[in-house]
């Protein structure tokens, strides 16, 4: 059994109980480790409060909107008072106009529209590791969400899939960066699941229909396949594995569609 205990981790992207997020934080919460939760406005507090109110030791709340550097340093100095250096972070943070996921791809995609997917869904990941790089254990692991949009062409997922490209790319060069601090930097892209996120893309059930009937293990993932290969990743299990996208989809991933 992987043990996390004394362990600090930080999870950013809770945005409702069948959040992603969720299932990981309440993984790490299982092998011992103590969590601090962010949420991205008062809106999303309460969700993020009542995922706290489901794990075993009461975790420490904080603000922190991803799109302000004001916000993640200031996320940074209120955790650093706290524990002063912390082992883990899950970033699990993406957002595109809703606009833009739907219809032709050139034709609903906006300059703004761009900047924004890019700024959340793949910026943020090494905005996070730049403030928190001093502060972040050796032996530290940070992991983040993607998808297969971001190697093939998914319909309706349109910028998102853009920018989950951008996001593989930024694990790659921020892996060469951290590594030198023995501090490990990996993907999971995993296959579609009902979250609040999906709710967002265009046609989501048909993709589901797809993947169950495609992939080699012939069925759809689930939150806790996913969370059991963040808790693996971030584990000294996996002391050696850096840089790389992990795909986590019933084998989807391999097939020709």
């Amino acid at each position: 059994m992987i043990s996390l205990k004394n362990k600090i981790a930080l999870v950013i992207g809770i945005a409702s109980d069948r959040s992603i997020a969720t299932g990981i934080a309440k993984s790490l919460d299982k092998a011992g480790a103590k969590l601090i939760l962010t949420y991205q406005n008062e809106k999303l507090l309460s969700r993020v409060e009542k995922t706290a109110d489901d794990l075993s030791t009461k975790p420490v709340i904080l603000p922190c909107d991803l799109s302000s550097d004001a916000n993640i340093t200031n996320l940074r100095e209120q955790i650093e008072r706290t524990y002063k250096n912390i082992d883990i972070i899950v970033h699990s943070a993406a957002f595109a106009q809703r606009e833009e996921l739907s219809g032709n791809y050139l034709e609903n995609t906006t300059r703004e529209g761009f900047k924004i997917a890019h700024e959340i869904s793949s910026y943020s990941f090494s905005a996070i590791a730049k403030e928190f790089r001093a502060i972040i254990n050796p032996e530290g692991s940070l992991i983040t969400l993607s998808y297969i949009g971001a190697s093939r062409v998914v319909k309706n997922y349109n910028i998102m899939g853009v920018a989950k490209a951008s996001l593989e790319a930024n694990v790659k060069y921020m892996a060469a960066s951290l590594g030198e601090d023995n501090i490990r930097v990996n993907a999971i892209s995993a296959g579609p699941i009902k979250t609040l996120a999906a709710s967002g893309i265009s046609g989501f059930s048909e993709i589901l229909k797809i993947v169950s009937e495609r992939s080699p293990l012939k069925r759809n993932i689930s939150v806790d396949d996913v969370s059991n290969t963040a808790l693996f990743l971030v584990s000294n299990l996996a002391n050696g594995i850096t840089g790389q996208t992990i795909y986590v989809d019933a084998g989807f991933n391999i097939v020709s569609v």
